[in-house]
Order: C-alpha cells, then structure tokens, then sequence
C-alpha cells in the first residue's frame, strides 16, 4: 500500500467514526475516541515506516556483479547469489578466462555493461585486482573486496603481498605448468585456501580450480577505482593465502567499511555467506550516499 493510501484510509475512518459519534452517549464516545486515537498512532507510525523503507529500497542499488579470484571459479560464489536474489537484487557473475590479466579486466567490463543501472561490484581474492581495475566503469556505484587484493596504480599484488606474506607463499603448495599457469596442489588446497569447509566441498574446489596465468598477479593497476569510489572490505582472520593483516593495510589506505569475519578462511566467500551477502547488501543501500 503507498503511503497516499494510508492517509486516504484514516481520512475514510475518520469521517465514519464521527458520524457514528453522534448516535454515541458521552462514556462510549470517550471510549472510543481512546481506541480511535491508538488505531491512528499505528496507521501513522505504519504510514512513516512504510515511506522510509520505500525510500531506502528506491534508493538501493539494485545489480551486483560477482568476480571470482584465482585457483576457484564462479560456482564458489552460490550461496551469496541465493541469499542476494532472494533479497531482491539482480546478480550476475563473471567468469574470468584467467589467461591474462587484460582478458579478466575486459570480461569483467562486458558483464557490466549489460547492467541496466548503477552496480556493486564485488570479488575475491585475484579478483581485487580486477575490480579495482574495471571498477573505473561509470556503472560501478561501489566495490566490495572480500578476502581481496586491493592494488594501488602503478602496483601489483605480487608485490603487495610481500609487505605482508602469507603462509601460502611461505609454502610449496603453488604449481606451475610449462606454459606459465599456476595452480594449488589438491592435496595442499584445504589447508591454505579452504580449512574451514567439509572435506568433501574442499576436494571439489581443488580439482574444479581454474589455472591462472603467472602474469596475472604482476600486472600493474593503471587506475584504482577505490580511489574514487566507496568500497567495503571484508577480512577472513584465518587467511592463509592472503595475510589478514595485508586485507587490514588495504583496507585503511582506502578508508573502506571494514568488517572481520573470525575463523574465516580465504574461502570465506563459501564459507560465511550470510556475512558476505550482507556486507555487500550495506554497500547497495549506502554505496550513492558517499
């Protein structure tokens, strides 16, 4: 019901309580003046909450754009599209080839210009280099960097993840091919990428892995869309891929809205969901308002 209706509503009950009134004798009338006026208190009070949700769901940016990070693929990012589509948001994800860094960039970019409005653009781990990227597109109201790399220009998340390593790059569990793709070795993949899923969800991530070009991961930012644009951090405290603390430095530099999620994994886009979809539900509802 619009909020006209409600004001039309209590103008109706209004004029036949007073034509009732006056059949009334003076206690009933009393008494039913005291009932009236607390049936008006809660049209009215129902009346100001209905415009206020209107007004904040008009102003919520309704799409999302889903970017997935290296050594996973858009699957990962299931319950976070169901909770989002059930709250009425139109998602769409990206399915970065992962061949070159220009190729995820300019896939990220034809998804979101078949938006039809302003979009939140969201992504995990790699991912954060190619949204900070591709976020410069004016469609882009705000960016969403979940377990993410967050590059300045003229930097590359290589480099950037030396300030803070990682027990992953401590490690032997990255691999590489012949041809220069790298890819986490299945039996290492639960361990630093995804300790807080069921084995079985784990194994299934291992072997389903997409291969990335080694090139990717030093490509340098141009331009950083977080620079320009509001953005929202969420940080997996038990990280083994990315270090928290380098999620943190990211995170401050930009001056983003910062949650942490505690006993998260790097795959804490699978894992935490409800936070996730919510976090992401908080930039659609203020990303305009910065």
């Amino acid at each position: 019901m619009e909020n006209a209706d409600f004001v039309q509503s209590a103008k109706r009950l209004y004029t036949a309580f007073l034509r009732r009134s006056k059949t009334l004798n003076s206690s009933i009338k009393i008494k039913s003046v005291s009932h009236w006026l607390r049936f008006v208190s809660v049209v009215l009070v129902m009346s100001t909450c209905y415009t206020l949700s209107a007004q904040t769901d008009t102003h919520r940016v309704r799409n999302v754009v889903l970017v997935h990070g290296a050594w996973a693929d858009g699957s990962g990012w299931k319950g976070v599209y169901d909770i989002l589509v059930k709250d009425g948001f139109n998602v769409r994800l990206v399915q970065e080839p992962e061949t070159s860094f220009q190729d995820d960039v300019a896939a990220t970019k034809r998804i979101l210009a078949l938006q039809g409005g302003p979009c939140i653009l969201v992504a995990h781990s790699y991912g954060g280099a190619v949204i900070t990227e591709a976020g410069t597109e004016p469609s882009v109201a705000g960016l969403v960097y979940v377990a993410a790399h967050m590059p300045d220009a003229g930097e590359n998340e290589a480099a950037d993840g030396k300030r803070f390593p990682s027990d992953l790059s401590k490690s032997t569990a990255i691999k590489h091919t012949a041809d220069g793709f790298d890819y986490l070795d299945p039996a290492q993949y639960r361990e630093y990428f995804a300790a807080d899923l069921p084995a079985d969800e784990a194994a299934f991530g291992a072997y389903s892995q997409v291969l990335i070009a080694d090139a990717n991961f030093h490509a340098t930012i141009t331009t950083a869309a977080w620079r320009n644009k509001p953005s929202w951090v969420a940080v997996a405290t038990e990280d083994r891929t990315i270090n928290p603390d380098l999620e943190r430095w990211y995170a401050a530099r930009a001056k983003s809205h910062v949650i942490e999620v505690q006993g998260a994994s790097h795959s804490i886009y699978k894992s935490h969901p409800k936070e996730v979809a919510a976090l992401i539900e908080q930039a659609a509802r203020h990303a305009q308002d910065q």
